[in-house]
């Protein structure tokens, strides 16, 4: 039988396909929101410091907010979302895996008169330049506004966490307000007691101050539901049972400052600078832009190179084969049809953030006004209204020892005393609360007083 020469070596075209394929893969979208997350031994510290935080004998703040941010279930389901929009990318912007055809002839098995016959064909398509770019680039802006969502959700977590945080400190310690007050009205009763007795007081005094005392004990009982129903919410954020305790939170709350230096302008142009929901509405814009560009570049044609070899040619010179295959892009209503919902994509998310940025900067001004208000309240509890209260209740006692005053007016001293003393444990967490609503209109973490935490 007749040798036939195997020809020109036909397959480093494909090979050299293969290459090109491999470089456009490793060039591609490289970062991944998962290499963001803490992985160190020092972050792996800071996490056990705060988690033991929950067993310590006092609560801090920043040590919560720091361990809802870890535990919590919703901000891992962000990232999860930021992490699969970042997979995303990496797949954009890569060319499509080449095509292996092979065919061979099954009469000539065996064949006495013909030789074996069979082909093999690698083919490569090869979009429009720019086409990769853009899915790429639109791919990219997706997974940026992932990332931005994960970082809303967490600060919107944070402030949730903050604001709780203020409400168990306010139960805790009116508890306590409210114990010694009752300790304190017990001791009246006393004394009403034996002013009756020694006939220099009436009998109603005593009843009257047991009448009071009723309504503490009813009290006690409502502070401490509030306080249980608080520990319930913070373990829920927490990923813990929601009966599991809680240490009390420290004695004083720092108070915050009135507002940041710089002016509004400046506090402003931060919110709309630094705001996630702004940043994610800029992010699917760019997206939407990409799209468009995309689109536009549907009217260019795709290209497919190839190369075969068929053993059944006669002729070695026609043996191997190169080939060159391109698309008719002929449906142009599909591809201006595409371009125009991506434009008008675009121009719905420019408005989003048109009318985000309007609300930060409102958001801003409203909580800088709340955070002077509550400051200006604060002040005025401990600078008038506490040693008002106070010097009342010692006068109105000497008054009734002295048989100078009744005892109603000792007890209505009391009951004011009692009520400026919790409602300054109301002052003084509004005065945080207001503080983290105005973090969470800069953009900034609530409750971590400027700290940085690693997503």
């Amino acid at each position: 039988m007749k040798r036939y020469p195997a020809g020109r070596p036909w397959w480093a075209v494909p090979a050299f396909l293969s290459m090109g394929c491999a470089a456009a893969g490793q060039s591609a979208f490289g970062a991944t929101p998962s290499s963001a997350a803490p992985t160190t031994d020092d972050a792996g510290a800071a996490a056990d410091k705060d988690d033991g935080a929950l067993d310590g004998p006092v609560l801090e703040r920043s040590a919560y907010v720091r361990s809802v941010l870890r535990r919590n279930r919703s901000v891992e389901s962000a990232r999860q979302a930021w992490r699969a929009a970042g997979a995303r990318a990496r797949q954009s912007g890569i060319l499509d895996d080449p095509s292996v055809t092979m065919n061979l002839a099954p009469l000539s098995i065996g064949s006495s008169t013909a030789r074996f016959g069979w082909d093999a064909t690698v083919s490569q398509r090869l979009p429009w330049p720019g086409k990769l770019g853009l899915d790429e680039a639109a791919a990219r802006a997706e997974a940026d506004a992932a990332r931005s969502d994960f970082e809303a959700s967490r600060r919107e977590l944070a402030l949730t966490a903050s604001l709780l945080f203020d409400d168990y400190f306010v139960a805790v310690w009116s508890i306590e307000i409210n114990a010694h007050h009752v300790a304190l009205m017990r001791s009246m009763q006393a004394a009403a007691t034996a002013q009756y007795e020694t006939g220099r007081g009436s009998a109603q005094d005593p009843l009257q101050a047991e009448f009071e005392l009723t309504h503490m004990e009813h009290d006690t009982v409502i502070l401490a539901s509030q306080r249980d129903v608080t520990v319930a919410q913070m373990n829920e954020l927490l990923h813990r049972a929601p009966e599991a305790l809680l240490p009390p939170p420290p004695r004083e709350l720092s108070v915050p400052a009135s507002s940041d230096a710089g002016g509004a302008a400046r506090l402003e142009a931060e919110a709309v600078e630094q705001r996630p929901d702004v940043a994610a509405a800029r992010a699917h814009a760019r997206a939407e832009r990409a799209r468009a560009d995309r689109g536009s570049r549907e009217s260019f044609p795709d290209f497919t190179v190839s190369t075969s070899y068929s053993s059944m040619w006669d002729a070695p010179e026609h043996r191997w084969m190169v080939g060159l295959g391109v698309n008719l892009p002929v449906q142009a209503g599909r591809r201006g049809a595409m371009v125009e919902e991506a434009d008008a994509m675009r121009a719905r998310y420019e408005a989003e953030v048109a009318r985000l940025s309007d609300a930060a900067r409102t958001q801003v001004v409203v909580a800088v006004k709340r955070l002077e208000e509550a400051g200006h309240v604060l002040v005025l509890m401990d600078q008038h209204l506490l040693p008002v209260a106070r010097d009342e209740v010692d006068a109105a006692r000497a008054a009734f020892t002295a048989s100078q005053t009744p005892f109603v007016a000792v007890v209505d001293a009391e009951k004011n005393l009692r009520g400026v003393e919790l409602d300054r444990q109301m002052a003084l967490a509004d005065c945080d609360r207001r503080r983290a609503e105005l973090d969470g209109a800069l953009g900034r973490v609530p409750g971590l007083a400027g700290e940085r935490v690693t997503p």
